[in-house]
């Protein structure tokens, strides 16, 4: 006897939970299950990083979540604020991210990260072309210059 749930002790009902009653969540494990990174490594990696802050202060990995809270999270070029409203049992889907954090980040933000990602594109582009010639490229050089392509020693 005494045994499982029967007993009425440990392993609760979860009927009627709302998801804003859970234990105390680590930063990095909320960070990651409101789907603001990949992996909860890479999460505990930008608050390592000094990206997570809290009124201008970096946090920890380890700080404990507790809703009404408002963070700075950085991503690239982009430091969006957002408020914790409370606790998912774990990774939520896409559509329920609304209901355990607010997006308070200003719409010009977003413009300007778009902007910013946009010009390191094209300046990578920009760069590509200045990276060594490849082997069909040296052909073509030779092939302009009048060298043909007897004298290509590597075949």
């Amino acid at each position: 006897m005494g045994r499982g749930k029967a007993s009425g002790k440990g392993g609760g009902d979860r009927a009627g939970d709302t998801g804003t009653d859970h234990a105390p969540a680590r930063l990095d494990r909320w960070l990651w299950s409101v789907r603001l990174f990949k992996t909860r490594s890479v999460a505990a990696g930008a608050c390592r990083k000094s990206r997570v802050k809290m009124a201008g202060s970096p946090l920890k990995a380890s700080k404990i979540v507790r809703p009404g809270e408002v963070y700075e999270v950085g991503r690239g070029s982009l430091v969006m604020t957002v408020k914790v409203l409370g606790l998912p049992p774990g990774r939520v889907a896409a559509g329920q991210v609304p209901d355990y954090l607010e997006d308070l980040t200003p719409p010009e933000q977003y413009r300007e990260a778009a902007r910013r990602s946009r010009e390191q594109r094209e300046h990578g582009a920009a760069e590509r072309l200045t990276v060594r010639p490849t082997k069909r490229d040296l052909r073509e050089i030779r092939r302009w210059l009048g060298q043909g392509e007897e004298t290509d020693p590597g075949g």
